[in-house]
């Protein structure tokens, strides 16, 4: 009997030995999200792990680069857009689950400068003169070729009147963060970024705000990947809830859906 005990002992642990590395198997997803989402996202990812013991992995750029990445086979399961347009050029694509998608989260932009600049409160408004504040200095933002952000400020100069004499002064970054990080090391004088950036960089002050009229809307969609794992779509139920929504607005955006609970 003790032999006995012993051979179905050891057999005990050798089946376990089998069935361990699958139970141990976590699930995960890789969230593709625009760069000014950072600090909101990686907030809401951590309620949503805890929650659903599901690892998410997050990477942030420029929602133009996150598009081509996604375009060119890389395995993102969602992808979160800072702009409409980028979306859209992914669901054409063929790269998103257009049914999938909701336009989440909106935003506005602003004047920064470094926080111990002389530059205060700017009234920002039609014949707005850029390039005079500015001076000798530069003014950072995204790529207005491709980043939304820089988008966004080229529109609202355009409609002001003040891009065709600002547009020399501009240094071009490759992401909103980027733009960030210019005015705050004060490699530049100015900066236009979302307000929701501006607010988690204490080097940074803002000192103007955009017209809402002067741009069109910012919006910030979220959709699955066309190559998404199954917990996609648990995960994007998590973004439209109470919980979510109440991180979001606590970075500062606006939350342009009725959450679901």
């Amino acid at each position: 009997m003790r032999r006995l005990a012993g051979f179905l002992f050891a057999f005990a642990i050798l089946c376990g030995s089998f069935h361990t590395p699958a139970l141990a198997q976590e699930k995960s997803l890789t969230v593709f999200a625009a760069a000014s989402m950072k600090n909101a996202l990686d907030e809401a990812n951590a309620a949503y792990t805890a929650k659903s013991h599901v690892k998410i992995s997050a990477s942030y750029a420029a929602s133009s680069a996150l598009a081509k990445q996604i375009e060119q086979g890389a395995p993102a399961d969602v992808y979160v857009s800072a702009d409409t347009a980028w979306m859209d050029y992914s669901i054409k694509n063929k790269a998103i689950d257009a049914a999938t998608r909701v336009d989440l989260l909106g935003n506005s932009i602003v004047l920064i400068a470094p926080k111990d600049s002389k530059i205060e409160n700017v009234a920002i408004g039609p014949g707005f003169d850029l390039a005079k504040l500015a001076g000798d200095g530069r003014v950072a933002t995204g790529d207005v070729k491709a980043v939304p952000v820089g988008k966004y400020a080229k529109a609202a100069l355009e409609k002001l009147g003040s891009w065709k004499a600002a547009e020399p002064k501009f240094a071009m970054a490759e992401n909103v963060r980027a733009a960030l990080a210019l005015v705050a090391r004060g490699e530049a004088v100015l900066g236009i970024v979302y307000s929701t950036d501006a607010k988690v960089e204490p080097g940074v002050k803002i000192v103007g705000t955009f017209p809402a009229d002067s741009h069109p809307p910012i919006v910030y969609p979220v959709a699955a990947t066309v190559h998404a794992r199954a917990e996609a779509k648990d995960y994007l139920a998590f973004l439209r809830t109470s919980q979510a929504r109440t991180i979001f607005e606590k970075y500062g955006f606006s939350y342009l859906i009725k959450p679901t609970s």
